[in-house]
């Protein structure tokens, strides 16, 4: 099963300078989220997990509570603990933070690094020449975790992380739509051409037309309108 095989490729808490603490495991899990390997409904089971990251059952709920904040995981009484599935009224939230966060960096970010952008997009670019969806979608979150870094604050790049996290859980439900993530490819191209002539005003205006649109498409897909 995906979770077994996920769970035996968490690193041990070991040696972590947060180790054995809710945190630390909030933070594993996160980015195990974030990167796909767990996906939307999967039953995370307390055994295997305490015994995988080497934490007590106790900080392990201390971490199910974080993630239950951020909306990340769902705690069902009687049943378990499970991977979160948004819905429309997730979607629109996401949406909702992105569109303040992102346009706003692309704006006033002291730290923009163009040459990183310029990079991720030639992974997206191979990755749609060689119809690898899973990657593009890598490719797509990498840049606006990299989009978020032109801040230069640490809280806001945490923010962007639980963001991306929630993110790659809507994605799920496209996967009935590949096409989804290739014309944002170029998208993200033209964002890079934008900020290599020195053109942030016009990159932050056309990056929120581009949240309005995917936003606009999820929603569509999962069946509501804005």
């Amino acid at each position: 099963m995906l979770v077994n095989t996920v769970l035996s490729s968490l690193p041990l808490a070991e040696g972590s300078t947060h180790a054995h603490t809710g945190e630390w495991v909030a933070a594993v899990l996160r980015s195990r989220i974030a990167e796909g390997q767990l996906l939307p409904g999967a039953k995370l089971s307390e055994q295997s997990l305490s015994a995988a990251l080497g934490v007590s059952r106790n900080t392990l709920r201390e971490a199910f509570a974080v993630l239950d904040n951020e909306l990340i995981i769902t705690r069902i009484p009687n049943r378990g603990v499970f991977v979160s599935s948004p819905g429309a009224s997730g979607v629109k939230e996401i949406y909702g933070v992105r569109r303040i966060i992102e346009p706003a960096a692309v704006l006033w970010g002291p730290n923009l690094d163009t040459d990183a952008l310029a990079a991720i997009v030639v992974d997206a670019r191979a990755a749609l020449a060689a119809g690898d969806i899973a990657q593009m979608a890598d490719a797509n979150q990498c840049f606006h975790e990299q989009l978020v870094r032109a801040t230069g604050s640490e809280r806001l790049q945490e923010l962007m992380t639980r963001v991306l996290a929630q993110m790659r859980l809507v994605f799920h439900a496209m996967s009935d739509a590949p096409d989804f993530h290739s014309h944002y490819v170029e998208l993200n191209a033209s964002l890079v051409e934008l900020l290599v002539a020195g053109q942030r005003e016009e990159a932050s205006i056309a990056l929120r037309g581009y949240l309005d649109r995917a936003e606009a498409e999820l929603l569509a897909h999962l069946g509501e309108d804005n």
